[in-house]
């Protein structure tokens, strides 16, 4: 831990390095021991600030609409809308006509409603960030009032603080070390200095006032970590892509080629309609007639359909989704488990077991069974767990009890307390309410500070992962020196010479024989599912089922672990890793016995779950490596400093949230909140139906697209008259599509989401299957769209529906299709129709074909809209039937789906609107037909997604868990 210097004081006039704690406490008018006091703590943070770095202030709302048109097809939309604009302003020379001017207005208008919408969306998704970073934040323990405070934001820390750091703990700030709890510190610094290797630190002062930032040993930086160590400091002033990411990068190089070729298409197999010529000897080019504003009508539906093929709002949306769905994960609690008391009894084979009840950290939940007096043995347990411990309990102001720390310490607090003192009875020597007032660094462990006051702490032996222990050295009351140790019983029984036995006589030595029984005493408390020394942390009740939904999702568990190997196989067993009676002697090894393997692979494929007993970091590394050269999507777990390469090195890194250091939670992707495995197959779940609603709006969004493609290619090669002119495509798919792709992102996860196969990191995005489903799809988007529009010139009902109430004429297919010889047909004519309010008459009768076409667009239009919102109801789910997952399951895509709607009834009934998007009001049974042809989407997929579940295959088996006993 450490102490470091305020703000207040300038560095150049106080430089702390070069200055003794003592002197450093008298400038900052702190005490090590104390604190500072919370009203002088809040006046100083008022004085100088939140600890914290001035953010760089964020884009500006004319910046963020800039942004929006970077886009280079929208760029080339506003160039074909300018040359639109000089067109129309060429042709009003000999008067102003506002008709010529109302397309590129509208596309102008309806790209700037996109940038808003684009606007509105990145703002949103940059709050719940922002919120999620927030609960992310970095805290510190910081001494307040005499009393730890655990877990104070790194924000509020103000100069003048002692605060402690820890081993994985990122400093918060500047700080000078004032007090090493251990026998060694060492911090990484390299971020700062250059430095390959951690440097260790003193609390000595550096002679020099002018030091670099190397030499001075007693300051720690913020930013930094320990990797090493624990000290008291003070503050001073203040100063490779996810699997996911490649598949969305290889879905846009496919689309924007794909994109590329279509525009081209579209604009060439039109060209017809704005260059002709006459072949002259059957070659040569003659009387060539080239119209520049047909041109660039056909520019602009070609670069409208691209703008429209492009699912702009998809990284809105998954990130959105993303931030949504991981603050669901990060409201999750921890709990504690029942703790189990174990000693060595007279002998080195008499083993003396003893129940602890009580969930929580609260020691007066529950008691210890059958408890006898306290004799010389149980007292030295008792001294090792009170004094040997880096945890802490406290009462917080919500009534609950908090530990601080590792929760196997802090189990072994709350059962200090419960064991109580020599001399007492079952249950607490102290009353916790007494202890809180006697010792408010300790606020309940009054038994634990009873016994830090007999043996008092001098200094700390940390844990190592290569001694699979900790030590300290106290003064005990005798005035000696002694070492108490806890830890693995393998590695202690190696280093020991000496027996205490339950009268505290020793015998030496401690003999081979006398090793093996204690081993075998061992053997058998593991084979119960018990653990020495003094707690067992059973595994939560939920974990055996998170483990049986890995299985049904396909998801194989690998557990690796620094623990001994019988001990992890017999919790392995109890979690559902392994059945009870089977035989793992292949799937459970030692990390030296992986190592030593000539083929790793061969096990890795092993169908089923595999252990990794006293493993070390680099084993971790080299299974995770193995397993992505195979194609496997690897999540790690872990919490020390030693696992950040593993976890860096997973597709996806998990770090314990409570436990975790700050250098494991900086090296991973995902921070669990309660440390929970069951929390991590609920991440599994939820990062699936954000995949799942990632490819329905992309399937709603290309699927529909398409069928725009399709119609146009389908008006091209019929010769019928063009069915949607740009500023309708636009509208449809900048403004009308917009609110049901976004609700998409709120779809629940399918029923059986859990019941699926995993996917492999290379497969793609975009299956054959799927893409076949997307051009069926759209390709009934583009014959009810076309067909519509050749209906009512054609037909006078359809499907009983009557359709002559307009009083329009009816044509022939055959001259539909052959309309530009209009001119050339005798005794053609045609009769005067109406359209809401209005009446269409024509000068000419060809004009039948191009200004009478309203109605028929407006159908086409129609039909383009309420085939969109229904096939927004196919995206609920991928296989799943309408019938077992109805539209109301998201009922924010009802609403959006209403209000596309409403924009297009807008469009359709208010006249001004309806002039300017070139369409007319429908009657009643013009909407019966629209709904009759567009409603058959629905049943089309609903037989390819029964089709697709029959060719999917089906998820492991889950089993059910049996009682205790069977």
């Amino acid at each position: 831990m450490g102490e470091a210097a305020p703000a207040v004081v300038d560095e150049e006039e106080f430089p702390a390095w070069s200055r003794s704690v003592e002197d450093c406490e008298s400038a900052w008018g702190v005490s090590a021991t104390r604190g500072l006091s919370s009203a002088e703590a809040a006046a100083r943070l008022r004085l100088h600030g939140p600890n914290e770095l001035t953010e760089h202030p964020g884009p500006t709302l004319l910046q963020l609409l800039a942004q929006q048109f970077e886009d280079t097809l929208v760029r080339i939309l506003l160039a074909a809308a300018a040359v639109s604009f000089l067109l129309a302003l060429s042709s009003s020379d000999d008067g102003f006509a506002l008709s010529a001017f109302v397309e590129p207005l509208v596309i102008f208008l309806i790209l700037v409603v996109n940038a808003a919408v684009g606007i509105w969306q990145e703002t949103n998704a940059e709050k719940a960030l922002a919120a999620l970073k927030e609960i992310q934040s970095d805290h510190a323990a910081v001494l307040r009032d005499s009393v730890w405070v655990p877990a104070l934001p790194a924000r509020d820390l103000v100069p003048g603080d002692v605060v402690q750091l820890r081993v994985g703990d990122k400093v918060p700030a500047d700080m000078r070390v004032a007090r090493l709890v251990t026998s060694t510190l060492r911090v990484e610094q390299g971020s700062l200095t250059g430095e390959t290797a951690s440097v260790n630190k003193t609390s000595r002062a550096v002679a020099m006032d002018d030091a670099d930032i190397q030499a001075k040993e007693c300051m720690v930086f913020a930013g930094t970590t320990v990797v090493n160590g624990s000290a008291i400091h003070e503050a001073a002033q203040e100063d490779d892509d996810t699997p996911l990411k490649k598949k969305l990068n290889e879905f846009g190089e496919m689309l924007t080629k794909i994109i590329g070729i279509i525009c081209v298409l579209v604009w060439l197999i039109n060209v017809k309609y704005f260059l002709t010529f006459d072949l002259d000897d059957g070659w040569v080019p003659t009387n060539v007639r080239f119209s520049f504003g047909k041109c660039t009508y056909y520019f602009e539906i070609a670069v409208a359909l691209a703008v429209a093929a492009i699912p702009e709002g998809l990284p809105a949306v998954i990130t959105t989704c993303l931030a949504l769905g991981t603050r669901k994960m990060a409201a999750k609690n921890a709990l504690m488990s029942v703790a189990k008391l174990v000693a060595i009894g007279d002998s080195a084979t008499e083993v003396r077991s003893f129940k602890v009840d009580g969930t929580t950290y609260d020691p007066r939940d529950g008691k210890i069974n059958d408890w006898p007096a306290m004799d010389a043995n149980l007292e030295t347990i008792a001294k090792v767990a009170a004094v040997c411990n880096d945890a802490t309990v406290a009462h917080s102001p919500s009534h609950q009890y908090v530990a601080t720390g590792m929760p196997t310490e802090a189990a072994l607090k709350v059962l200090v307390e419960k064991m109580g003192l020599p001399g007492g009875k079952n249950g607490l020597s102290l009353d916790p309410s007494d202890a809180l007032d006697a010792h408010k660094s300790e606020p309940m462990t009054g038994c634990c500070t009873w016994w830090n006051n007999i043996a008092k702490r001098i200094a700390t032996l940390e844990f190592d992962r290569t001694r699979k222990s900790m030590g300290v050295i106290v003064k005990t009351s005798l005035g000696n020196n002694a070492l108490l140790v806890k830890g693995a019983v393998e590695t202690l029984l190696e280093r020991s010479s000496h027996i205490q036995l339950r009268d505290g006589s020793v015998v030496v030595p401690l003999d081979e024989k006398s090793r093996k029984s204690i081993l075998d005493s061992l053997q058998e408390m593991k084979s119960s599912q018990l653990k020495l020394y003094v707690v067992l942390d059973p595994p939560r009740e939920e974990v055996f089922d998170a483990i049986e939904d890995c299985r049904a999702a396909g998801i194989r568990v690998m557990v690796i672990t620094g623990d001994n190997k019988e001990t992890a196989e017999a919790i392995c067993r109890e979690i559902g890793v392994f059945s009870p009676g089977e035989d793992i002697s292949l799937e459970s090894l030692t990390g030296k016995q992986f190592m030593a393997l000539e083929d790793k692979k061969t096990l890795l494929r092993r169908k089923g779950g595999l252990l990794f007993s006293r493993a070390e970091p680099r084993h971790k590394q080299e299974i995770v490596r193995l397993l992505k050269e195979d194609g496997e999507v690897v999540a790690m777990t872990g919490d020390g400093v030693n696992d950040a390469p593993a976890l860096k090195l997973a597709d996806i890194g998990v770090a314990m949230g409570i436990t975790g250091t700050e250098v494991a939670k900086e090296a991973s992707d995902m921070v669990l909140a309660d440390d929970n495995f069951s929390t991590i197959v609920a991440a599994v779940g939820e990062g699936r139906s954000i995949y799942n609603n990632m490819k329905a709006f992309i399937r709603y969004m290309i699927s529909s697209n398409i069928g725009e493609v399709a119609s146009i290619f389908l008006t091209s090669a019929l010769g019928i008259p063009e069915g949607l002119i740009p500023v309708q495509l636009l509208w449809v798919n900048l403004v009308t599509d917009g609110p049901p792709a976004t609700a998409l992102g709120f779809n629940p996860p399918d029923k059986d989401i859990m019941k699926k196969p995993p996917r492999r990191s290379d497969d793609s995005l975009i299956t054959p299957w799927i893409l076949f489903r997307y051009l069926i799809i759209g390709l009934y988007v583009g014959v009810a769209t076309v067909g519509i529009f050749v209906i009512w010139y054609t037909h006078g009902s359809f499907m009983g529906i009557d359709l002559t109430g307009d009083g329009h004429s009816l044509v022939s297919y055959s001259q539909l299709s052959n309309w530009g010889q209009c001119p050339t047909w005798d005794n053609f004519t045609v009769a005067p129709f109406t359209a809401g309010a209005r009446t269409f008459n024509f000068d000419s009768p060809c004009e039948y074909f191009e200004a009478g076409k309203v109605k028929a667009t407006t159908l086409s239009l129609s039909v383009l809209v309420a085939i969109e919102m229904f096939n927004s109801l196919n995206a609920l789910s991928e296989d799943t039937s309408l019938l077992r997952m109805p539209p109301w399951v998201n009922p924010w895509l009802l609403v959006a789906m209403s209000v596309s709607f409403g924009l297009h009834f807008l469009i359709l009934y208010v006249p001004f609107l309806a002039q300017i998007f070139g369409i007319v009001p429908l009657s009643l049974n013009e909407w019966l037909l629209v709904l009759l042809v567009a409603f058959p989407v629905v049943l089309i997929d609903e037989v390819l997604k029964f089709v697709g579940r029959c060719m999917s295959p089906s998820g492991p088996k889950r089993t059910s868990r049996k009682l205790k006993g069977e």
